[in-house]
């Protein structure tokens, strides 16, 4: 796969890059990422991931825009409210650069159908705001073979972390929350708060570390960090990781141990 030259203005602060290259770009050109969940965190990190040359982005949220979205969800706008989200994702994608190949799915993923909503992805970015949706997901990449970059965030408060349960000795997301969360019921920011440049700062991190993913062996980005759970502190702004452990009876990952 080659680059044209119009890709190669597009994307030269990344090419100038040891740590991304010629070879990173193209990679990342020639990279499927499945996003879950279009809200306050999948819409910067979609806007990101966009923005770094992804060269196929399938998109799945059965959610629709409402006005209280605007305050942290950035891709959407008030001529937006009423519609679906993933329809108005792509909407926004198709202005920002029509050479992206996108898919978009307005179901609801569950256990039954995430494995066919995320077939193909090299990785899976998961921004949902329920344990059910989340287990399925993981369930699904497990299974898959697929590496799932998962992002939460609260009040001040998010968590991103790399999860590849498929590889031996890596964790999964079910190793991290265990099996008493997959019933949907879970506090939701529209009961608890959340500053909106909070979500901005959870979504670009699980962006950066998407692409870090994606580049591994490529070029010379960085660790993918499978199993390091970020926390990231708005309050008083810092950071600190913490490796989930693989549990060795996890029925998510766990004959994988």
């Amino acid at each position: 796969m080659t680059l044209s030259s119009a890709r190669l203005d597009r994307f030269a602060r990344h090419i100038v890059l040891p740590e991304v290259g010629g070879a990173g770009q193209v990679r990342l050109a020639a990279s499927r990422v499945a996003v879950i969940g279009l809200g306050g965190i999948g819409s910067p990190a979609l806007q990101y991931l966009a923005a770094s040359g992804i060269g196929h982005l399938a998109l799945v949220d059965n959610d629709v825009v409402d006005v209280s979205n605007l305050q942290r969800q950035t891709i959407f706008t008030t001529r937006d409210v009423g519609y679906g989200k993933a329809v108005s994702a792509r909407r926004w994608l198709a202005n920002f650069d029509d050479s992206l190949s996108v898919d978009v799915s307005d179901a609801r993923i569950t256990a039954d159908n995430a494995a066919s909503l995320i077939a193909g992805a090299d990785v899976v970015l998961d921004g949902t705001d329920n344990f059910a949706t989340r287990l399925a997901v993981s369930d699904a990449c497990v299974a898959g073979g697929i590496p799932l970059l998962s992002a939460a965030v609260g009040r001040f408060q998010g968590q991103v972390a790399a999860f590849a349960g498929h590889l031996p000795g890596a964790a999964c997301y079910r190793c991290f929350v265990g099996d008493a969360f997959d019933a949907e019921d879970c506090d939701t920011c529209a009961d608890d708060g959340m500053l909106g440049a909070m979500a901005g700062w959870a979504g670009t991190f699980a962006a950066l570390q998407a692409i870090k993913v994606l580049l591994a062996g490529v070029s010379g980005l960085g660790d993918p960090g499978w199993g390091k759970l970020h926390i990231l502190d708005g309050l008083e702004p810092g950071m600190r990781t913490i490796r989930i452990a693989k549990d060795p009876t996890c029925k998510g990952c766990g004959s994988t141990a």
